[in-house]
């Protein structure tokens, strides 16, 4: 048996490869119309699939810009809304104040003529004990007194006066709270009090929360911060009904009240609210979606899908902060909203 060397096997080889070579050759020399049709498919081939690529790129790209512009449009079909509503709640608000004004006044008046009243009825009653006075009139006036419960009367009325009093001040509180939600015309940044914002949005959600959450507020020494704090208080209400509704889902068939937790710290030059709930939490496999437009685990007719998406739009494109938030399953979550004391400069231009 011969042995054949490596260097032969090479050799062997590099002459079968210049013999196909050259074949290859010859055949685009004599313009074999077989061998020009099969470059031509080739050449064909190549472009189509080229193109292919170029379509698909395309179809990518229009993709995103169409849900670019849906998630667009859906916030400014929100905004116009929600500035509608700031009108009309401010212009509300101002209507209402006037006639709440009017009835406060009254109240304190009556408050304070019951009071003068009640001291001088006491006079005429330690007169009558202390002066002769005729047994029939003095009966008369003992019959009216017990017929009008005289004594309920002046044990109750001024503590109905005083309830009346607190109703008109919570009255007034939520009055003041709408007007300084609302902000319906303000489209330039300035300077607001983040801690004074939350307590008019837990006042504006309370009919959100009040049946089956406590609130619990922690909020630190803050500067005031430059912000749209219209949007701001969109941003907070969002969140916090998202937790009451979280704590709703929870507590469902139980009478068990769950727990929102609001609280303010300032971290170097960062303003930093957190809002937490004591409900749900929020599943591993969604925790990617859940800032995603038009995403919503409620039922029909509870949820757009759109809160979260716009709330981040808002902290993040509008204010140059982050939103983000821990959440343990069945334990709760906590949203974290992260705000700069200076405004970045390209997180506000042109919007």
């Amino acid at each position: 048996m011969v042995s054949i060397s490596l260097e032969e096997r090479l050799a062997a080889a590099h002459r079968t490869i210049e013999a196909l070579i050259r074949r290859v050759e010859e055949k685009v020399g004599s313009g074999d119309s077989a061998f020009d049709a099969l470059q031509q498919n080739i050449a064909l081939e190549q472009i189509v699939a080229e193109k292919v690529r170029e379509i698909e790129t395309r179809r990518r790209e229009l993709e995103q810009a169409l849900a670019t512009l849906k998630s667009t449009q859906s916030e400014l079909v929100h905004a116009q809304k929600l500035e509608s509503v700031g009108r009309l709640a401010s212009g509300i608000a101002h209507e209402i104040n006037t006639p709440i004004q009017f009835v406060s006044d009254s109240i304190h008046f009556v408050k304070d003529a019951v009071h003068d009243l009640s001291r001088l009825i006491s006079e005429y009653r330690q007169l009558r004990s202390a002066t002769p006075i005729d047994p029939v009139l003095s009966a008369r006036i003992a019959e009216t007194e017990e017929s009008i419960e005289l004594d309920y009367l002046l044990e109750n009325i001024p503590k109905a006066l005083e309830r009346s009093v607190d109703g008109l001040n919570r009255v007034t509180s939520i009055v003041r709270s709408m007007k300084e939600f609302a902000h319906p015309d303000q489209k330039q940044y300035s300077p607001a009090d983040l801690n004074r914002a939350l307590s008019t949005t837990l006042t504006i959600a309370r009919n959100e929360y009040k049946y089956v959450a406590d609130v619990a507020t922690d909020y630190g020494e803050l500067p005031l911060v430059p912000c749209r704090i219209g949007e701001l208080n969109q941003v907070f209400l969002n969140i916090i009904v998202n937790a009451a509704h979280a704590i709703q889902e929870v507590n469902r068939s139980t009478d068990r009240r769950g727990l929102i937790r609001v609280q303010t710290r300032r971290e170097g030059n960062i303003i930093r609210v957190s809002i937490s709930d004591t409900g749900t939490g929020i599943p591993l496999e969604i925790r990617d979606r859940v800032f995603d437009p038009f995403f919503t685990t409620k039922e029909v007719g509870k949820g757009t899908g759109q809160g979260l998406a716009i709330a981040r739009s808002v902290v993040v494109d509008k204010h140059g902060g982050t939103l983000s938030f821990d959440s343990e399953v069945g334990r709760g979550s906590t949203f974290h909203i992260r705000l700069p004391l200076e405004l970045v400069s390209d997180a506000t231009a042109g919007r």
